[in-house]
């Protein structure tokens, strides 16, 4: 047999697949702790979010839905991965990102989903002429926790009224404590268990305009 050749019943081309797979995650872990260094205000985590946070967020969306998935926040994709994986298709994706590196990596990555380089924080102004119809959910993975309440309240606002009645606004938090109160009038919220095995561990949190 060659010195190179692979034997039968080898599993050295699995192991290859494994590295090519991890190599995406290692250097978006690279880009987020490059990123978090030089603005850590504008990134919600020094590492992008874990598979079953994501995927916890990916739950309350309804992938069979006509109505657009709005990202605030996707950074690298991951938890754009989750909705994919989810099942929604990724036309229906609109993600606002405000890091142009981020916003490269996005359109390279889900070349059928929209990316808008904006600002999430003012959200009417970046959705401007971009929603055709209400969103079926708005899912962040933005830092709410540094911001004041205000712009927490004003961001729930603009994405109620980018939402159809009764859809999810969808946020995660480190935080033991809810990141929008759970107390606003005309809006129902529920939360997920905490996630242990994200680092650090996390909650997800959903609210809804009754």
């Amino acid at each position: 047999m060659p010195r190179n050749a692979v034997p039968p019943g080898s599993d050295m081309p699995m192991q290859s697949t494994v590295r090519a797979l991890k190599k995406p995650r290692l250097d978006d872990e690279v880009r987020f702790l490059r990123t978090w260094i030089e603005k850590p205000l504008h990134v919600g985590a020094v590492m992008p979010s874990g598979r079953l946070l994501a995927r916890t967020m990916a739950q309350y969306v309804d992938a069979n839905s006509s109505g657009a998935v709005v990202e605030l926040g996707p950074g690298t994709g991951a938890i754009t991965a989750a909705l994919i994986e989810r099942g929604v298709d990724q036309k229906r994706l609109v993600l606002v990102e405000y890091n142009p590196g981020f916003c490269a990596l996005l359109r390279d990555r889900y070349p059928q989903a929209k990316v808008v380089q904006g600002d999430a924080f003012t959200l009417r102004d970046s959705l401007r002429n971009v929603l055709g119809a209400p969103a079926s959910a708005v899912v962040s993975g933005l830092p709410l926790v540094t911001k004041p309440m205000q712009t927490r309240l004003k961001l729930i606002r603009d994405a109620f009224q980018a939402l159809a009645p009764g859809a999810p606004f969808v946020q995660f938090t480190y935080s033991v404590a809810p990141p929008i109160p759970k107390s606003l009038p005309g809006v129902s919220t529920e939360a997920s268990e905490r996630i242990w095995m994200n680092l650090p561990p996390a909650r997800v949190w959903v609210y809804r305009k009754r």
